[in-house]
């Protein structure tokens, strides 16, 4: 019970915090330590994502008793409630099945020390730029003993670790090109190499947190109060505003220009929900009356493979790091555009003849035991969590939809199934959603806000959170299969 109540504390600190660090404007604290000259941060925005309004979380949060009891227990098992838990608070079953495989791949038993564990989070994260889980996985590092010597550049990492770097840089990217070679060249390298048991942790470990880097991009995650970007030092009034106001996103000019000028009338967004309705029930339709022939179903892989490589955002740009966290990593300009835009040919992967639940799941348990389980769950609870609505609609079901989500994204890194007909694609998944996708998985550092209000206008925020549990878990088996396979032909 104290367990509970000390998480349930920490919640309400966590996205109550503005309050206790307000200005004079708005009634917050301060008083005579500000006349006194005494420098107070301020919380940097509001609410754990700066994308869905901080009300809605809370009220989730509060109302559902399932949540206080994951909240305690990631609490005794973090010390913390970090805004990615709060965030994925709209989904209490998957979130209960993230929680216990990411506390199982950092705290439990395994091949790999537990410094180790964490050094290779920032490592995974860094090749996306992704500050808030470096942040959070330094701070880790160094609470279980790591060097922190180690933290000044990957240089001066081990050897071991160093070499793990052109494994992250492919696998983060570009994981079509792996290789058993690459699996060779870490697993004999004499004194610096990897046992087996090793890697596959190493490999698990990077792949969800390059999946994690695009959730906390994908759904706008807030820095941490204590972390950088998380809080200000600055003056409690700007111009006519108070600054709690204009960090908060009220009132800001900006945010206003930024609003109307994608403002979309609710009956036309009404109109997407009903359209999108209406083309699943037609392809059910055609379904059920004819099958294409194998040959049509190839041609429209590679039709939708080859489209896939030239969808892109109008502005994207290069993005600089809120915080320089490129000494985690090497060969900062490898990245997924230099292959999309130089129109080089991403090979077919077919399902068929390597799969996770025939392949992958039977090698990670074999040297990883227990892991394979709790992955396996985690990607079932993704792929076929569903609460049977659509926007305003109850009673759907959404299978179609959740599978041409998912097959996009394995499309994306060359994978196939050949039972699938990748005509429903387009059908399903207009552009404004393929550039979001498609960002998110690929280059999560350049998602916007504007990509992320701009697909499916009239669904709630805890819907667009389930596409991202979605996205991320398609993304960390396309991953994982890869550097499976490369693995399994090193061992045959």
């Amino acid at each position: 019970m104290r367990l509970a109540t000390a998480a349930n504390e920490a919640y309400t600190a966590s996205l109550a915090v503005s309050e206790l660090l307000g200005c004079k404007q708005c009634g917050g604290g301060g008083g005579p330590n500000e006349e006194l000259g005494i420098r107070i941060p301020r919380t940097l925005g509001h609410g754990p994502s700066r994308f869905i309004p901080e009300k809605e979380i809370l009220q989730v949060g509060s109302e559902d008793t399932q949540m206080h009891a994951l909240f305690a227990d990631s609490f005794a098992a973090l010390g913390r409630l970090d805004n990615i838990t709060l965030v994925m608070v709209f989904h209490p079953q998957y979130l209960e099945s993230f929680l216990k495989t990411q506390h199982y791949l950092l705290q439990m038993d395994g091949p790999l020390p537990l410094h180790f564990r964490h050094y290779i989070g920032i490592m995974a994260a860094a090749r996306h730029q992704c500050s808030y889980l470096v942040n959070l996985h330094v701070n880790d590092f160094l609470h279980v003993g790591g060097d922190p010597k180690w933290l000044n550049g990957l240089e001066n990492a081990p050897q071991k670790l160093q070499n793990l770097g052109e494994l992250n840089k492919v696998l983060a990217h570009r994981p079509w090109l792996i290789t058993k070679e690459h699996i060779e060249g870490l697993l004999k390298a004499e004194e610096h190499s990897w046992s087996l048991a090793e890697l596959v942790h190493a490999v698990v470990l990077l792949t969800h947190y390059h999946s994690l880097a695009s959730f906390t991009f994908g759904c706008g995650i807030s820095p941490e109060i204590h972390c950088d970007g998380g809080h200000t030092f600055r003056p409690p009034s700007v111009s006519n505003y108070c600054i709690c106001d204009i960090t908060n996103g009220n009132h800001s000019v900006d945010e206003m220009q930024v609003n109307s000028a994608g403002n979309v009338s609710v009956s036309d967004s009404f109109f997407e929900v009903e359209a999108l309705m209406e083309k699943m029930r037609q392809l059910q339709e055609c379904r059920d009356e004819e099958e294409a022939s194998q040959e049509e179903m190839a041609s429209r892989f590679e039709i939708e493979k080859r489209e896939s490589m030239f969808v892109f955002s109008s502005d994207d740009e290069e993005v600089t790091p809120a915080r320089d966290v490129s000494r985690h990593f090497e060969d900062t300009s490898y990245g997924y555009k230099d292959f999309s835009r130089h129109g080089m040919h991403v090979p077919t992967f077919r399902v068929q003849d390597y799969c996770w639940e025939d392949h992958g799941y039977s090698l990670v348990n074999r040297l990883y035991p227990d892991v394979g389980q709790l992955i396996d769950e985690k990607f079932h609870i993704a792929y076929n969590l569903t609460y049977n609505t659509m926007a305003m609609h109850k009673d759907v079901d959404t299978s179609m939809l959740r599978r041409a989500i998912w097959n996009y994204i394995h499309c994306m890194f060359g994978i196939r199934y050949d039972d699938y007909d990748y005509g429903e694609i387009n059908q399903l998944l207009d552009r404004s959603f393929k550039v979001y996708i498609k960002t998110v998985v690929c280059t999560p550092e350049k998602v916007t806000k504007r990509m992320y209000d701009s697909f499916w206008r009239q669904f709630k925020h805890s819907e667009k959170v389930h596409v991202n549990l979605l996205l991320i878990e398609a993304r960390m088996q396309a991953e994982l299969l890869y550097a499976l396979r490369a693995i399994t032909r090193y061992m045959t």
